[in-house]
């Protein structure tokens, strides 16, 4: 190295071996002004190291470091020429002795140095001076002392020199402590000082001061390693040293780690902060909160602030006290919020690993204190036209961080040991016609792989973990929905921002890449408009492909049948479709019963899935059992039907998800999880067939020596097919001479649930995917929605409320609320019987199921169809509207609405 570059290097060491080598307190004191006294801290330790490791050595006397003063290898070398010599070895990852211990004290020459009586020395270190001047002088410091910083001594000589301000030992102490890390000791002597004495400034001015500046606040509540532990000490220089080498060496040192973050002894300090009256220091703490957010934003944004000391300001911050206040969701919390969007994923994977692990017991609260913020935001604030709710940053960054505390609740809750997933299905890109014509203008094929490619969501790959892994999180899912948020949000508006965020991200906000926020009944409306946006383009490109003659003009899935023969000529049709050209199939589709005049607006579509559901699982049919004690329904493993049959049931139920039609089947759990990618395993159990669970929990539970004689269990197991015929199947190889016992136990149960859900079904299921994908593989319904929500979309919620029907209903022609004829109307229905009532349902709107988010949104109309008459009443079921004559006696309409409900099949034109 030539001698400019040692001068180089000198000067950095002096700079960052520590204050000590150059400065004085009053240099300190310009430190303390400019805010960065707490900088460097983990690199400076290090560079400490090798600094006196080179000068004192680690005291061993059989040492073989030729780094090491100790083994006699090393030169001797002057305070500064071992500064520069640190400052190499740091960069170059040299070995470092473990047994190395930082003095308390600093040094500019060999023979100026003493110790502080705080010092911790090292084994083989004396002391070199016994300059009293240097002793008077010398002040231990106490912001750096738990940091193992060296401290700053100087002579009167070299201070009279610099001509700078001089401190007493105790200014010098308070100056220090002003900007100190909190620690739970200093919390409770603050707190105690507080209610003692009713001085609560110093109280106020630490947690301001500590809270106003992220370089400070990572550094609070540090927890203390044993220098005793030669394992700890290494583990830790080794984080270190990788952490801050992460970074441009060049640049400033503050992207190394900090200290690892003890929780619990922020949690007590901040539970004994909690017995003082909060007016003795929110209102400073307040404004040190909302600083402290711009910081982190700016050092975020401009990467000078490690990830680590960024997640360690988040965590302490969330377990103030009395987050929830009036002032923190005002001022304060908003802007932390906005703080932790900018981080990037590895540090919002990092702050969810954290609340998982040691901050549970505040997830709850957490969570409060967001929902809390965000309604209230959303309650108080008038959005319009030109200032949408996505647009809200006190919305949206409460929402980001929800993100990060709802994968927490996942980490922190019970994971499926089952990590198996069904074998991906791949849909054979399908020839469109188009693409012959106008294909360097209409690639659809890259635009499908484009938007396939973000439907995961990059913090649940960072940390590996998926809503499928979840079998009970530590908060509940629904705890996360937000319903004054779902209501104000246009989820049309939200959709156009969701494809925006697809192709270019970071470039919007949508709520529908943070969907765990939204209601069911919101994430179905997006949905919907999803399918209709993707139906209306399949509609625009046939009418382009009729136009340069690539094809027929067909902008609809039209199926034409007939009643007698619906299974059959429903089938033909989508197999045809399917094999010829499945882009149909996203379409929009369109029902003609064969003989009747009725146009599909709907309706007729609710009528055809509602009958072909019937047939389909009907037990004569044999494509489906039917679970006695369960009541649901399941594939047949010994089913007549080809693969090709259950392709077509599985693009019929992709059909009425893609057409936001609600059907009527009694699927277990297991097919949602299935079909959106996870195998079946033994907690599936549990409403697929609840008597057998029960069975084998108990056999798992069981701890008793004589098992095999309780249970005489074998691995071959039996089981019914269809017809009633006992069927025998050996888990293991020559499975009927192996017994259960306590140590195989797990491993039956295992292989139990695995040949019920997934190996006996294995071929129709697959096919039944197979067709479910080949309507859906673009929708983004995996991403929107966990299985219990799938079985929602699919079968409508089960709470048949008809008060909320009533409130929610519009009248039209004349009628009102307090008309007489509308009251005895909800009065003869509140009286009916829930059958009756599944009747009205599917004689006004074509369906008997309750819509998702309840009656309430079925947006149900009763009009006014001409005075009283012998006539009953009518419906048009694409549009919900009963047209009910204005009877003259309460008897009179109740026969004439029964008669109705209960002899109506078919449609007409009217």
């Amino acid at each position: 190295m030539n001698p400019k570059s040692e001068s180089v290097e000198a000067s950095r060491g002096s700079e960052a071996s520590s204050s000590s080598i150059n400065s004085t307190p009053d240099i300190v004191e310009d430190q303390l002004t400019s805010g960065n006294i707490m900088k460097r801290a983990a690199a400076k330790q290090l560079i400490e190291k090798y600094f006196y490791q080179l000068l004192d050595g680690c005291g061993n006397v059989n040492c073989d470091n030729r780094y090491c003063a100790s083994s006699g290898a090393a030169r001797n070398l002057s305070p500064n020429e071992a500064a520069a010599e640190a400052i190499k070895l740091f960069y170059k990852e040299a070995r470092l002795c473990s047994s190395v211990t930082p003095n308390k004290v600093s040094r500019t020459d060999s023979n100026s140095y003493e110790p502080s009586p705080s010092s911790t020395l090292g084994p083989n270190h004396k002391n070199t001076s016994e300059n009293k001047e240097n002793q008077n002088i010398t002040t231990p410091e106490p912001s750096t002392a738990s940091r193992g910083e060296p401290h700053t001594s100087h002579t009167a000589q070299q201070q009279k020199q610099k001509k700078r301000k001089r401190y007493n030992s105790k200014d010098y102490q308070n100056v220090v402590l002003d900007g100190a890390p909190l620690t739970e000791e200093r919390i409770y002597k603050l707190c105690d000082e507080c209610l003692q004495n009713r001085a609560e400034e110093p109280l106020s001015k630490a947690l301001s001061k500590a809270f106003s500046r992220p370089s400070i606040l990572a550094r609070c509540f540090a927890s203390k390693i044993s220098e005793n532990s030669n394992e700890t000490s290494k583990d830790t220089e080794k984080e270190s040293k990788e952490s801050s080498r992460s970074c441009d060496p060049d640049k400033d040192i503050d992207s190394v780690a900090a200290p690892q973050l003890d929780v619990a002894s922020c949690r007590r300090a901040f539970q004994y902060l909690a017995k003082v009256p909060t007016e003795y220091y929110s209102t400073d703490l307040v404004i040190a909160l909302k600083s402290l957010g711009s910081y982190l934003t700016k050092d975020l944004k401009s990467e000078k602030l490690s990830i680590e000391d960024a997640v360690n300001c988040f965590v302490i911050t969330f377990e103030l006290p009395n987050l929830g206040c009036s002032d923190y969701f005002e001022i304060a919390l908003p802007d932390v919020c906005l703080a932790i969007g900018e981080l990037p994923i590895k540090g919002q994977a990092r702050l969810a690993r954290i609340w998982s692990q040691y901050c549970k017991d505040s997830l709850r609260n957490i969570l409060e204190t967001l929902q809390q913020l965000i309604s209230l935001r959303v309650v108080s604030c008038n959005y319009h036209v030109f200032f949408h709710v996505q647009e809200d940053g006190h919305v949206t960054g409460p929402t980001r961080v929800l993100k990060v505390l709802y994968y927490a609740s996942i980490l922190a809750g019970v994971l499926d040991s089952n990590t198996l997933h069904e074998e991906p299905i791949v849909i054979a890109h399908q020839h469109d016609p188009l693409e012959s014509v106008l294909g360097h203008l209409y690639p659809p094929s890259s635009m499908k792989g484009a938007r396939n490619s973000q439907l995961n969501d990059p913090l649940a790959v960072e940390l590996g973990v998926s809503v499928l892994d979840s079998r009970t999180p530590y908060l509940p899912f629904e705890d996360f929905y937000n319903e004054p948020l779902s209501d104000v949000i246009e989820m049309d508006k939200d959709c156009e921002d969701y494809e925006m965020v697809i192709s270019r991200p970071n470039t919007r906000f949508s709520f529908l890449r943070h969907p765990f926020v939204l209601t069911v009944a919101s994430k179905s409306l997006g949905l919907y408009y999803e399918n209709r946006l993707r139906m209306y383009s399949e509609s625009r490109a046939a009418l382009l492909q009729a136009a340069v003659g690539a094809a027929r003009p067909e902008p609809f899935l039209r199926l034409r049948v007939r009643r007698s023969h619906l299974i059959e000529d429903a089938l033909v049709v989508l197999e045809m479709i399917s094999m010829e050209r499945a882009l149909d199939l996203k379409k929009q589709l369109v029902v003609e019963f064969e003989g009747e005049q009725g146009v599909d607006e709907g309706g007729v579509s609710k009528e055809f899935f509602q009958l072909i559901v019937e047939e389909i699982f009907n037990p004569d049919y044999g494509m489906f059992t039917h679970q006695q004690d369960s009541r649901n329904v399941w594939f047949n493993p010994t089913s007549f039907e080809t693969e090709a049959q259950f392709t077509l049931i599985g693009i019929v139920l992709g059909l009425a998800i893609y057409n936001n039609v609600i059907l009527a089947v009694n699927f277990p759990m297991v097919v949602y999880r299935k079909l959106l990618g996870r195998k079946g395993s033994f907690e599936d159990l549990v409403d697929w067939n609840p008597i057998l669970y029960n069975g084998l929990k108990d056999m798992l539970e069981y701890t008793g020596d004589d098992l095999e004689e309780v249970y005489y269990q074998t691995f071959r197991i039996c089981y019914q097919d269809v017809f009633g015929t006992n069927m025998f199947h050996e888990l293991k190889v020559n499975g009927d001479n192996i017994f259960v016992t306590q140590e195989n136990k797990k491993e039956f149960v295992d292989l139990y649930a695995d040949f019920l859900l997934n190996v006996s079904v294995e071929t129709q299921f697959r096919a039944f995917r197979r067709g479910f994908l080949m309507v859906t593989d673009e929708s983004p319904l995996g991403a929107f929605f966990r299985p219990e929500e799938v079985e929602m979309l699919v079968c409508g919620s089960k709470v048949f409320d008809f008060h909320e029907l009533e409130k929610s209903t519009e009248y039209d022609g004349g009628y009102a609320s307090d008309s007489k004829i509308v009251q005895d109307f909800w009065g003869i229905v509140h009286s009916l019987p829930l059958e009756d009532k599944r009747k009205l349902l599917q004689f006004t709107t074509g369906s008997d199921r309750v819509p998702v988010g309840g009656l309430c949104n079925l947006n149900f109309v009763i009009a006014r169809n001409g005075p009283d008459c012998d006539r009953l009443p009518t419906a048009h079921t694409c549009f919900n509207v009963l047209l009910l004559p204005e009877y003259d006696t309460r008897d009179k309409l109740q026969d004439r609405l029964l008669k109705a409900i209960n002899y109506s099949k078919g449609f007409g034109l009217h």
